[in-house]
């Protein structure tokens, strides 16, 4: 009978200390798991956190009728005015062209661009654009109740064809408007006149 009696407890000691040690092993294993998860997840955090915005990234400014009316009326200089939007081909083939005659006649013209992409472009499409072209004059997102009645108004020959480009001498009058995409050398030719500089 002592015999049966320790060979039972001796089992039920094995089975309670199998049951403590794999108890222990289970909170070991779980906090080995935790800690190990831990520094991934904040590493991730940081590395999210830090993630640096990109470099140089164009700014396009939102305006309507009112706004755009404004940016029409020259400042002492001629003003050269493109409209354009990143869904029309064309414009898009005639930017690089655009963008080297606004390094070549910086701080002797003013130059601005009106895209008539929409709305939820304003931060996406449109600053992509600029930036993979390197443009760096002033960019407008025009947002219009009446298109149509905006464009008469800045020129009775413009039909609101994409793209166009307006050039005004310092008193505010059309020197020179072209509807589809520029000759580059044409354009210049215009702004030299515009400019009263013959070549």
């Amino acid at each position: 009978m002592i015999l049966i009696l320790r060979s039972l407890s001796l089992k039920h000691s094995i089975r309670r200390r199998a049951r403590v040690i794999f108890f222990i092993s289970l909170c070991a294993l779980l906090a080995f798991a935790s800690s190990c998860a831990q520094p991934k997840h904040s590493a991730q955090h940081s590395s999210a956190e830090a993630k640096p915005q990109p470099a140089n990234e164009a700014r396009v400014t939102q305006i309507g009728d009112a706004q755009l009316k404004q940016l029409l009326i020259p400042n002492g200089k001629p003003l050269l005015v493109n409209f354009w939007a990143t869904w029309c081909g064309p414009c898009r083939e005639e930017f690089p062209d655009l963008v080297k005659i606004d390094n070549e006649y910086r701080g002797r013209i003013d130059f601005v661009t009106i895209s008539l992409d929409f709305p939820e472009e304003l931060d996406i499409a449109v600053p992509k654009f600029l930036s993979e072209m390197k443009a760096e004059m002033p960019t407008y997102l025009l947002v219009s109740p009446d298109e149509n009645t905006i464009i008469s108004s800045i020129a009775k020959d413009w039909n609101g064809a994409l793209p166009s480009t307006i050039l005004y001498n310092e008193k505010g009058e059309i020197t020179y408007l072209r509807q589809g995409k520029v000759n580059p050398e044409t354009l210049k030719g215009e702004i030299e006149k515009t400019l009263g500089e013959k070549k």
